[in-house]
């Protein structure tokens, strides 16, 4: 898990840091960051875990569904989706193993 020293909290503007707990400041700051870089696709789901020391791929999922941080997803995306399953499907089975 990477940290965020936050020795120069007093250079941060009292107006917002006030909403904040000052404890777990460096965190929420860190978790702000890598949620923005997640949404812009700078960094990827799997990222996202190894940066916040997150146990697995649902605590990830848990993690950004609850700051609401879901990944771009559009109508290219899902058709793209779409194509691929209509070819997955289509491909022959090899029989029992």
């Amino acid at each position: 898990m990477w940290s965020l020293d936050y020795a120069n909290h007093n250079r941060l503007p009292e107006e917002l840091i006030q909403h904040f707990n000052h404890d777990l400041l460096a965190r929420e700051i860190l978790e702000a960051l890598v949620i923005q870089a997640y949404q812009t696709e700078k960094i990827t789901h799997a990222e996202v875990g190894r940066i916040l020391g997150l146990p697995s791929r649902w605590a990830v999922d848990a993690f950004l569904k609850q700051r609401h941080a879901d990944l771009h997803y559009d109508e290219t995306d899902l058709e793209r989706d779409r194509t691929t399953l209509h070819q997955l499907r289509a491909k022959p089975t090899s029989g029992p193993l």
